[in-house]
């Protein structure tokens, strides 16, 4: 998946079932350099709108894998 900008992001306290243990967290419709819109999990620290974003490969001991971005290294 490309690399792409942030359009908008929240931060989710009150989390479904599957990731209740995991909140709060950050979740973003990302913008993708590729063309359309993307909504996926933010890591390793938060974004708002306007920062670069870049993909990252879920872990294959992932249970739940959902797309996820990371801030992108300037």
């Amino acid at each position: 998946m490309s690399p792409g900008t942030v359009y908008t992001e929240t931060t989710v306290y009150s989390a479904p079932e599957a990731w209740v243990i995991e909140a709060p967290y950050q979740i973003a419709i990302i913008e993708l350099d590729s063309g359309g819109r993307v909504t996926a999990r933010i890591r390793g620290g938060a974004v708002a709108t306007g920062d670069r974003v870049e993909f990252i490969e879920p872990a294959a001991t992932d249970s739940n894998p959902v797309p996820s971005f990371k801030k992108a290294s300037e």
